[in-house]
């Protein structure tokens, strides 16, 4: 019964993606739907950006496995570049009136900056997009009880979120999302009242995370710790500020208003709702303590789904896998679209010349095919975490394209050769210490960071290398 209203809720998800698609009439409906979306889809798809595999399985896994301390990327770093985004830059980027990201850095400094951010912010996506690839293949093979391999799963689910996402785009995002956002909510809500039950109410469960230090989130007063804690925090708090997902999903408001509106509400609930994944893995430590610590160095993504199995009943199952797949495939298809149509706008157009828009926007499903196939190959080589995965995805456009952004909004003297030394400082050290030391005082994407702001500083400042060397001959 579970296995049929799984595809059941499969079959209905890509009809309403379908179904989008009509709505499709050009490139600007395509990436932006048109900038239609009215405030309750665009806050629905904001939340969606961040709630996906590594916020039920990954986030809760490593809750259970480390604390508040450990997930200072995700939800804390995650929720405030949202709210970030909608203090700082919706504003700002929406009456300028862009297709993606990459655009911006073209208008604003010039073609070598657009490219080698936009590369960037695509190859960040690789870890990103995989992650909720291996989710989905992990989800398939759990409820089918193996009949459906990991990798067989991966590959089933890839081809589900293509299928909508290349024909419907942004138009298929926002409405799928909008179906999947109810589906999360109501069936989180639901499990937190049957497990908090079941563990002997929710003042149990924090009172038996509380004494297990599970709440500790502060890092010790030690240079090693506050290092890595603030490395941690800024990874995705403002890594993820340049992405094009984040930035297609509030540019497709009907207003600037709404774009501002919707980046905060979404900030704020992802923040809330994220909580309740680990409240549901933490009260498995109660339910069932044989089975987590079976798990935990096993394959601790693997505790709550397996709760869910072995102690609940059909329809709650129904309604965790439901959510589970909602907020994998809403994350999935927005991050699978993001990089394509980067690709696309900001590199392939520059190399093959004028399309007609019709043309062009075929141009970019062709390219949304070849990218899921990259994720795809690339999620059945990897053996990172979800958790992990996703983390190591903000690091590049945190070192190479965040310092350019800010710096061309709010600084008057910032120019193209501030802009390309923040990127080859930054990206240069990251590299060099991600190589060589990984594990030393500095974490490498904050040194990175730092190195990238100190290039745009000294870049901008100094006289124009180019003209000089023209001076001179």
């Amino acid at each position: 019964m579970l296995i049929w209203l799984v595809i059941l809720y499969l079959m209905v998800s890509i009809g309403v993606g379908l179904y989008a698609a009509t709505r499709v009439r050009n490139v600007k409906d395509y990436v932006m739907a048109g900038r239609h979306l009215p405030l309750y889809i665009v806050t629905a798809t904001v939340f969606a950006t961040w709630f996906g595999a590594e916020t039920v399985l990954g986030i809760s896994a490593r809750f259970v496995q480390e604390g508040l301390g450990g997930i200072v990327e995700d939800p804390f770093g995650a929720s405030m570049c949202l709210i970030l985004v909608g203090l700082f830059f919706a504003s700002r980027l929406y009456r300028m009136n862009l297709i993606t990201v990459g655009d911006y850095f073209r208008l604003r400094y010039n073609r070598t900056v657009e490219v080698l951010t936009s590369l960037a912010i695509i190859t960040s996506y690789l870890g990103w997009v995989a992650a909720q690839i291996t989710a989905l293949g992990l989800v398939f093979s759990f409820i089918t009880q193996g009949a459906i391999s990991p990798g067989e799963g991966m590959v089933v689910g890839a081809v589900i979120v293509l299928v909508y996402t290349m024909f419907g785009g942004m138009w298929s995002v926002a409405m799928t999302d909008a179906l999947q956002m109810t589906i999360i909510v109501f069936g989180m809500l639901y499990l937190a009242w049957l497990l908090s039950g079941m563990a002997g109410g929710v003042v149990m469960v924090i009172d038996h995370a509380v004494q297990a230090n599970k709440f500790d989130f502060w890092p010790r007063m030690e240079t090693r710790d506050i290092l890595a804690f603030v490395g941690a925090a800024v990874t995705m708090m403002l890594g993820s500020i340049p992405q094009q997902d984040v930035f297609q999903r509030v540019m497709s408001a009907k207003s600037e208003k709404t774009a501002v509106r919707g980046a905060l509400l979404g900030g704020i609930l992802y923040f809330m709702f994220a909580f309740v994944p680990l409240f549901l893995a933490y009260s498995a430590t109660l339910i069932d303590p044989g089975m987590v610590a079976r798990l935990i160095d096993k394959d601790s993504q693997l505790i709550l789904p397996t709760l869910i199995m072995e102690h609940t009943p059909v329809f709650a199952q129904v309604m965790f896998f439901g959510a589970l797949l909602s907020a994998i495939m809403s994350t999935a298809s927005g991050t699978l679209l993001a990089p394509s149509v980067t690709f696309a706008e900001n590199i392939l157009k520059g190399l093959i010349g004028h399309q007609s828009d019709r043309h062009f926007l075929w141009t970019m499903r062709t390219v949304v095919a070849c990218f899921a196939l990259i994720v795809t190959l690339f999620a059945l080589k990897s053996s990172s975490s979800i958790y992990t995965m996703v983390g190591n995805a903000y690091k590049v456009t945190l070192v190479v394209a965040f310092v350019p952004l800010v710096s061309g909004l709010y600084w008057k003297r910032a120019n193209t050769q501030g802009a390309l030394f923040a990127i080859s400082g930054g990206l240069s050290c990251w590299l060099l210490l991600e190589i060589f030391n990984p594990e030393g005082l500095w974490p490498p994407q904050l040194a990175g960071l730092l190195m990238s702001i100190s290039g745009m500083v000294i870049g901008s400042l100094l006289p124009d290398l180019k003209s000089r060397r023209r001076i001179s001959c």
